[in-house]
């Protein structure tokens, strides 16, 4: 395995664990959908499966991430925008 080759893994398996540990996190009642770590995690993990899936020709998987990161980059966006409109609107100790 060549050099390349172990950070497109690495980097691939980062972002499922990425992913999950979000999902894990969101489940348990630790973050919320609305929380800027929930969002962010979300974004860099489907940035990790989209080289991953790019690297490897899996089209269907990386279009997906590329979706999934799109939505995320645009709750994130709007989260923080939010908060700049209003910055007495914080969300509860969990980000």
């Amino acid at each position: 395995m060549t050099a390349v080759e172990l950070v497109v893994e690495i980097v691939g398996w980062g972002g499922a664990a990425l992913i999950l540990l979000a999902y894990l996190l969101l489940s348990a009642g630790k973050l919320t959908g609305q929380s800027i770590a929930y969002q962010a995690m979300n974004v860099v993990g489907a940035a990790g499966f989209i080289v991953n899936g790019w690297w490897h020709g899996a089209i269907p998987s990386a279009t997906l991430n590329v979706v999934w990161m799109l939505i995320g980059a645009i709750a994130l966006w709007r989260i923080m925008a939010r908060r700049r409109a209003d910055p007495a609107v914080r969300p509860p100790a969990t980000d």
